[in-house]
């Protein structure tokens, strides 16, 4: 009988507790959840940033890798042993380009560097330089044209080995669609 009287008396004190806020103050004294994590920011469209994640995409790309090297783009990178593209906003015109090499690596046309600008001085003879306006990467990245109707409409701008390119217009098409490919933030500038 005893055992029922404390049994009783502690039901009673939990039932008080509860009804003068030990509830709330019970929850107060929890942890609080672990919030979800952050999504990371996408990077701004043709940044540093973008351009490092633009490389890994072309080194996924088999029409990049391995076109380019039976084609024997890879072979016209003056003996330095890459090539050099730099690519750009048109219309963020204070915005540094961006470029990206690539090298002739176990039979492949490798990415090895997507970033700042890196090399000061360019050959038009083996390296690219490419602009268009954002709309425009937009609409090429979208797959709505490719380089040949892009280039003879002037939506892109290019300087470098014209035929060479020309001879490269399907591995070239592939380079335009990785402005799609690459997540990014194209509401602003980059920087």
């Amino acid at each position: 009988m005893n055992s029922n009287k404390t049994m009783t008396t502690l039901i009673g004190l939990v039932f008080s507790t509860l009804a003068a806020g030990g509830v709330q103050a019970a929850e107060e004294a929890a942890p609080a959840p672990t919030p979800a994590p952050a999504e990371a920011a996408k990077p701004v469209f043709m940044s540093a940033e973008w351009a490092a994640l633009a490389c890994d995409a072309w080194n996924r790309d088999p029409v990049l890798t391995d076109k380019l090297v039976e084609s024997g783009w890879t072979d016209n990178d003056g003996k330095r042993g890459f090539k050099v593209m730099q690519i750009y906003r048109t219309d963020c015109p204070t915005s540094p380009r961006v470029e990206m090499r690539v090298s002739k690596k176990d039979g492949k046309a490798i990415c090895t560097y997507g970033g700042k600008v890196e090399t000061a001085k360019l050959d038009t003879g083996m390296d690219y330089i490419m602009h268009a306006e954002s709309k425009r990467w937009q609409e090429m990245g979208a797959g709505e044209y490719g380089p040949m109707r892009a280039m003879m409409f002037g939506r892109l701008k290019f300087d470098g080995p014209m035929m060479e390119a020309m001879g490269n217009m399907g591995p070239f098409a592939n380079f335009l669609l990785i402005g799609g490919k690459v997540d990014s933030d194209r509401s602003t500038c980059p920087k």
